[in-house]
């Protein structure tokens, strides 16, 4: 295993700064140079794999144009007969590792990581490390012996093999709890242990989806409370950290917050909801969350830059091309249907496209469709100087939900939506629903604190209209207000969770999933609800 130490980055020219953050110095003409060249090493690496040839044929492409043209566009399904069962042979190289991802409908994915993936994804990470803890071009505040806390899944996710390998390799950087000490803790304790042993050594740097630092926010006057009122002894340090967060809590008349035990250098975030509730974030922790964007398929995809704005690709990832929205939808329903491609000197500013990945690094994936949707936000970032199209990640492909043909709302909308609207919730779940010619946008919210449900149900209408030009068409021009809303008991997402614990779920079924859950999944919540009586907007 490699070790690594990483000083203080101190220039643009610093070959620290050059080898992790210098692809954001490229223009679109040098990004495509850079992944031709690996697309052919690629191809050459892996065209002799029994996998490879299934899908391009004997004869390996040697353009970019000619792998395009030739082989067609695969999904999971392609390679799931090698994947599940574990057939090395068939694979370009012997896996380093194996990771799973959840595959919906209560399946996962197992994805094999080649080493060369590994340790790529590492650099990655690394870069967003150090760009987290930046404000400007070739400067960073990381420093040997800052503390970082991993508040991630487990392995065999990546993002726990992300933080297995951080703990291992980046050793001028001190994990906070070491991977293979809570690998096997359930998901909340591990959260709950993390905030007790950071109360003695303290963070600099906090790694977890931002849906996981908005929750630690919301509850963290319980978790302090319940932390200063336990009866066991006390570390000097937690005495020092509760001492002065009160006082400076009693100065500015507000509440103890996460900032005011960690005044952290950073915070990496990741999900749809990044930016929704980036200033949420900001309040509770003292600093916006920096997000990456990342795939157990693909690795991370993309950074931001210092400015914490929208996300630059990087080259070294994956070849990418871009299937546009329109083609996605014209082929959906046809799965021997071919959607065209564009490559990234092609995408428009405004438009959506479902990425399409051929991996690097000896990984299996040709032309893959990874199911996720992204905005093409700008052209490039001038504020950060950063010369290539910017993007956020909007929705996976599958989770739009379409009504009348005239709007397809991404959960990003719908969570914008409810933050728009000041609405607290614990969770919820919302699906397109068709009783007889009535088709309903059905949300299921389970509430944090006394709303009154037509309240709520006006609220969230009004700002869907505002945010999506279709749905606003769809009331005014069709007369139709879709939108149903129905209460959920406060402990039920937490039952739920519980509940599939008891029957061995891995984490990721262990809720529900924000869009399009299926009839068991409704039916299980009403049931752990008993939910109120429905709400028409």
């Amino acid at each position: 295993m490699r070790s690594i130490r990483y000083p203080i980055v101190h220039s643009g020219n610093d070959p620290v700064w050059q080898k992790h953050c210098g692809f954001l110095d490229l223009t679109t003409e040098q990004f495509m140079a850079v992944q031709e060249i690996l697309l052919a090493q690629q191809l050459e690496r892996i065209g002799d794999s029994p996998l490879a040839r299934k899908l391009m044929g004997d004869h390996t492409p040697k353009s970019i144009d000619e792998l395009r043209r030739r082989v067609p566009l695969s999904t999971y399904q392609y390679y799931a007969p090698e994947f599940e069962s574990g057939d090395e042979n068939a694979l370009p190289e012997k896996p380093f590792t194996w990771a799973h991802t959840s595959g919906g409908s209560g399946t996962f994915k197992r994805i094999p990581c080649t080493r060369d993936f590994y340790h790529h994804v590492l650099d990655a990470l690394m870069a967003a490390l150090i760009l987290c803890c930046s404000e400007r071009r070739g400067q960073s505040d990381l420093i040997e012996g800052d503390k970082v806390l991993f508040n991630v899944a487990p392995h065999p996710y990546l993002s726990g093999i992300m933080a297995s390998g951080a703990c291992q390799t980046f050793t001028n950087l001190k994990a906070v709890m070491p991977a293979d000490e809570h690998d096997s803790m359930d998901f909340k304790d591990k959260v709950a242990k993390g905030f007790e042993t950071s109360l003695k050594t303290g963070v600099d740097i906090l790694v977890a989806m931002t849906s996981v630092l908005v929750k630690l926010g919301n509850d963290f006057s319980e978790l302090s409370r319940r932390e200063s009122n336990s009866k066991r002894p006390k570390h000097p340090a937690v005495l020092y950290r509760f001492a002065r967060a009160y006082l400076h809590s009693k100065l500015e008349k507000i509440g103890i917050l996460p900032k005011d035990l960690w005044p952290v250098k950073g915070l990496i975030g990741w999900g749809i909801d990044t930016g929704i509730y980036r200033e949420q974030v900001r309040q509770a922790w003292g600093t916006y969350p920096y997000e990456l964007h990342a795939s157990t398929e693909a690795g991370i995809m993309g950074l931001q830059s210092w400015n914490k704005k929208d996300l630059t690709l990087l080259p070294t990832s994956n070849f990418y091309e871009f299937i546009p929205e329109e083609e996605w939808l014209a082929c959906r329903d046809n799965i021997f249907a071919q959607p065209s491609t564009v490559l990234l000197p092609d995408v428009i500013p405004g438009k959506r496209y479902e990425l399409v990945i051929t991996s690097f690094h000896g990984m299996p994936f040709i032309r893959y469709r990874l199911g996720h949707l992204v905005n093409i936000t700008a052209p490039e970032d001038p504020d950060a100087q950063v010369r290539l199209p910017q993007l956020t990640f909007e929705s996976r492909a599958d989770d739009l939900l379409d009504i009348a043909g005239f709007t397809r709302l991404s959960e990003k909308t719908v969570a914008q939506a409810l933050a728009n609207a000041n609405l607290h919730y614990e969770d919820w779940t919302m699906r397109k629903e068709v009783n007889g010619k009535d088709v309903a946008l059905h949300l299921y919210i389970e509430m944090n604190g006394n709303h009154p449900a037509q309240e709520v149900a006006t609220a969230l209408q009004q700002e869907l209209v505002k945010l999506d030009p279709g749905y606003r068409d769809l009331e005014q021009m069709m007369g139709i207000r879709p939108l149903e809303v129905t209460f959920l008991h406060p402990g039920t997402f937490s039952d739920y969770y519980a509940r599939k614990k008891a029957m061995g779920a891995e984490l990721m079924q262990r809720q529900p999933p924000r869009m399009n859950a299926p009839d068991e999944i409704i039916m299980e919540l009403m049931y752990l609800s008993d939910a109120r009586e429905v709400i028409m907007a």
